[in-house]
């Protein structure tokens, strides 16, 4: 301290220096703080301002999407619709497709009649056609509504829809009509994209499915196989998807009335025949080589070695694993190749594609139906099959397609004519299996000369309950099952009346809401041990969820 005051004595300008020109450097950096704090006060201004401008300009465009501009409207489906023809007849044919891309089902169907519903544009003349002749309409599957109906052959042999032809981008239906000739019609507009005629020869019987084929003419489109059955003959016939012109033919050493499927057995396909007694196995490449009489390398035209060690090449059969007459062939998903059942007139088998062994075998006789695939467990894949048991009687059984065991079974009476079953996924990943017949309880030996026709629904969730959904005394044409949309909106379609080579009648069409029916269903029990009240059971199925396996 002494030292500080003896130095301001003897220096006081200097000091006096110093302290201005300390005061000077705190007035600069005041001054420099001030800008900075009002530099920063203008920024965060404009920062707040910028915020309350965007949050404004999300509110209008959150307002004007929810209010102003209109969202897409979803087609409300009509519980029930029904749509009648007079004086018609009507084929064996039910598709359900996309047809209008509103994102519902719509329902394809055939008939034969003079002047189809009054909705279409075109008559059987317009189209050089006699009167009556064969159309085929498309309704839409919200309210029933026509969306297209064309006049397509004399006769329908048989009808095929959703494959690719002509070029077009839309799927198409093939129709296959009588007096021979190949129609392609567009699914969206009932257009025809080619007509071709053919050459079956005479009293033929088409083999159905029609089975489109890899591009094979390179004309960028995928082709057409067609089997046809003449006398005791099979032949073959090749077509181009594009045109319709046909590509090659022949005849193949399969004798007597037969039945096909088709295995991919990736990258090579397989075509099965059965008859009577016997399986015969062709490879896509054996018949394009003896329809064309050329040799072409594809992917698709590949051989399997092991079936073609198995194959007869002199007579393509296939060595049996069963015996009795062979009735069904059914193609069943295995864990990496689709298996093959074989159903014959005493038992059924399924066989490996793999190696061609048995992997099993159940005794099941007089098989009256198409095996069918459903879930009697979650996602373990069950069958469907209905055997007949005596007069106006039958037996339905699911059968684990693993292991062929049997996990339910019902006995029924049943007319000859009634439709096979039908299944539908449920959210459960199991199925909803519905059912034709005449349930009769134990006991009761009362029986009515026909049989009623009642339609059953039976869930794996009530081992011991079926659900009486309808009765119908029309004569029923077709029956399918499907969800009109993903995951939801499961219907079940009717189509009643004549059929050809009857008297015309009135020809029915019907799709219903598969809710609506069980609401008002009775309740039957199978065993005599009732576990929840009848309507708990109606409530619980009627609140049942649906889903679409791909």
């Amino acid at each position: 301290m002494d030292n500080k005051d003896s130095e301001a004595e003897i220096h006081p300008l200097k000091t006096e220096d110093v302290k201005a020109q300390e005061n000077h450097e705190n007035s600069v950096e005041r001054r420099i703080i001030t800008k900075q704090s009002s530099r920063l006060s203008r920024l965060s201004r404009w920062r707040t301002a910028a915020f309350f401008i965007s949050l404004f300009l999300c509110l209008i465009i959150v307002f004007a999407f929810s209010f102003i501009i209109p969202c897409p409207e979803r087609p409300v489906s009509e519980r029930t619709w029904f749509r009648n023809y007079d004086n018609a007849v009507a084929y064996r044919f039910l598709a359900i497709e996309d047809v209008d891309k509103d994102k519902v089902q719509d329902v394809i169907f055939a008939f034969k009649a003079s002047n189809g519903s009054g909705t279409a544009n075109r008559s059987c003349s317009d189209e050089g056609l006699p009167s009556p002749c064969a159309f085929v309409a498309a309704v839409s599957g919200t309210n029933g509504q026509a969306l297209w109906e064309r006049p397509a052959a004399e006769e329908i042999e048989w009808m095929e829809c959703g494959i690719r032809l002509g070029g077009a981008e839309t799927p198409a239906c093939l129709v296959v009509g009588k007096p021979m000739s190949l129609t392609a019609v567009d699914l969206q507009t009932g257009e025809v994209q080619w007509r071709q005629p053919g050459d079956f020869g005479a009293n033929y019987t088409v083999l159905t499915p029609v089975s489109a084929i890899p591009d094979v003419d390179s004309d960028g489109v995928q082709d057409l196989i067609i089997f046809i059955t003449a006398g005791d003959q099979i032949q073959t016939f090749m077509h181009s998807g594009k045109s319709g012109q046909q590509i090659g033919s022949a005849a193949l050493s399969v004798d007597g009335k037969a039945h096909y499927i088709r295995l991919n057995l990736d990258p090579a396909s397989y075509f099965l025949f059965c008859t009577e007694n016997s399986l015969y196995a062709y490879s896509l490449k054996d018949l394009y080589s003896a329809a064309t009489g050329k040799e072409m390398k594809l992917p698709s035209l590949e051989q399997d070695p092991q079936w073609e060690k198995s194959i007869d090449h002199a007579t393509h059969r296939l060595p049996l694993l069963s015996s009795g007459d062979i009735r069904y062939l059914a193609k069943i998903p295995g864990q990496s190749r689709e298996n093959i059942l074989v159903v014959t007139s005493e038992m059924a088998t399924l066989i490996s594609a793999q190696n061609l062994q048995a992997l099993w075998t159940l005794n099941v006789s007089h098989v009256v139906s198409e095996p069918l695939l459903g879930y009697y467990k979650p996602d373990v894949l069950g069958i469907v099959l209905e055997s007949g048991i005596g007069p106006n009687r039958k037996k339905v059984m699911i059968v684990e397609s693993a292991s062929g065991a049997v996990q339910w079974d019902l006995n029924l009476n049943s007319r000859v004519e009634s439709p096979g079953p039908a299944t539908l996924s449920t959210a459960d990943h199991r199925s909803t299996f519905l059912i034709w017949g005449d349930y009769q309880a134990e006991g009761n030996e009362t029986r009515p000369q026909l049989p009623l026709q009642n339609l059953y629904l039976f869930h794996p969730s009530y081992t011991n309950v079926l659900l009486e959904l309808r009765n119908s005394t029309d004569q029923i044409v077709a029956f399918s099952a499907a969800l009109f949309e993903r995951s939801r909106h499961a219907c079940y379609v009717l189509l009643r009346g004549p059929e050809p080579g009857e008297e015309p009648g009135l020809v029915s069409l019907m799709k219903r809401k598969l809710k609506e029916d069980v609401s008002e269903s009775r309740v039957i029990w199978l065993s005599q041990v009732a576990v929840d009240s009848e309507q708990y059971v109606r409530d619980r199925l009627y609140r049942m969820r649906f889903q679409s396996r791909v």
